[in-house]
């Protein structure tokens, strides 16, 4: 679960109306105190008011862009809410499994691209606004190299880790679609369409996850069901340039995605003092500062000591385990949503980003190895996905695959 510079929020999220209607409920008083006279003035002022709100009322908002050179999944602002869907190919021969494939990846670009559009069609995705849709489709290991389909040397599975407790009905597949938006209602008519498409095109469901964020302001980092920051320090501009998009070339608008469906024992975890908490982490609960920094941005310094020899940021603390120092600078960009599928399976859904697979291999070794959180977590699925670049505005998803 590495949990290091913001995740960029989308800044199209609800704002709360409690103070609107506070203001309210005072006016009302006010009115009822003054009597007809003020009754009236009220409503002239209240006419005036209204008549400069729709004078100045912004814009509709844009549709965030389906077609493009990354998918917006992954280019675009993390969102509040997302939905996870995993899908199988049936096993045929080659040729005809790239036909299949072929076939699926046409239905997944044409309703995609649909849903996220201004106008989209479905009746119960109209009415209030546009969608602000985003969305990704991966390709599995497996049916990459079933397929001999043309992906990066260095996409395949992932090792089995220690403490690994997963659950195979949960895990893996060869089709993996995430999708993004402000809310869950959006996010649950897109999914039917888009199994409604994907079954239809000759794919079997495997498995669905959904998954939330908390109220988070613009430029914020959000917290999970441990109460931390998560995604601190995740890549900038450049970096991910480095990091996280893939190698020049046909694959230099693709990136990979490590997807891990992590339960917290957030009852054991909370039951620690909020010190020993701060150890675990490496940060500061209350403001998600690095116990080596004064500000939550700033780096870990992994290598501070005490007085006595002991490492501020503890050896066996999370923010050290997962430190980008042991890994050459080597950053993921980390977009994790909290799930709640009962009272007794609660926990993260860890979304990373990066160039190579192999390098969340060596953190997330060194975590099970030593991590202080390892007691109050528990893997229970895993995924990893090539994820494809964007498509033209008159391409299709995939279409770099055959080459």
């Amino acid at each position: 679960m590495p949990t290091e510079q913001g995740n960029a929020q989308d800044p199209h999220r609800p704002a709360g109306t409690g103070l609107g209607r506070r203001r309210a409920l005072l006016a009302a008083g006010a009115v009822l105190a003054a009597g007809a006279g003020a009754v009236a003035d009220e409503a002239a002022r209240g006419d005036r008011a209204v008549g400069r709100a729709t004078a100045g009322a912004p814009a509709a908002e844009a549709a965030i862009p389906f077609h493009g050179a990354r998918q917006a999944g992954v280019a675009a602002p993390q969102q509040p809410a997302t939905y996870l869907l995993s899908f199988d190919l049936p096993r045929t021969s080659s040729a005809a499994g790239r036909g299949a494939l072929r076939k699926v990846l046409g239905a997944l670009t044409e309703t995609l691209a649909a849903a996220a559009s201004d106008g989209p069609a479905d009746p119960r995705l109209q009415g209030g606004g546009t969608t602000r849709l985003t969305s990704l489709v991966g390709i599995g290991p497996a049916l990459a190299a079933r397929l001999a389909l043309d992906v990066p040397a260095s996409f395949g599975e992932l090792p089995p880790f220690p403490g690994d407790r997963l659950d195979p009905r949960r895990s893996n597949g060869d089709l993996l679609v995430q999708l993004c938006a402000a809310d869950r209602w959006t996010l649950t008519v897109v999914a039917e369409l888009v199994g409604g498409a994907v079954r239809t095109a000759g794919a079997v469901p495997r498995w669905t996850q959904s998954g939330f964020l908390p109220h988070t302001p613009p430029g914020t980092t959000p917290r999970n069901l441990f109460g931390t920051k998560d995604g601190t320090a995740n890549p900038d501009h450049a970096a991910a340039e480095r990091w996280v998009w893939g190698p020049s070339g046909g694959h230099g608008d693709s990136t990979v995605l490590v997807y891990r469906r992590i339960r917290m024992d957030v009852t054991g975890f909370a039951s620690l003092s909020e010190s020993r908490r701060d150890r675990a982490i490496g940060r500061r609960t209350h403001d998600g500062v690095a116990l080596s920094g004064t500000a939550e941005h700033d780096e870990p310094d992994i290598y501070a000591k005490n007085p006595d020899g002991s490492y501020v940021i503890p050896a066996t603390a999370h923010v050290r385990l997962a430190s980008p120092r042991f890994d050459g600078g080597a950053r993921m960009l980390r977009r994790s949503y909290s799930y709640d599928d009962g009272p007794s399976d609660r926990g993260l859904l860890f979304c990373a980003f990066m160039r190579d697979p192999a390098q969340f291999t060596r953190v997330q070794n060194r975590l099970a190895a030593r991590d202080a959180l390892n007691p109050f977590l528990r893997h229970r699925a895993s995924a990893v996905a090539y994820v494809l670049p964007g498509a033209a505005s008159a391409g299709t998803l995939g279409d770099h695959l055959w080459t």
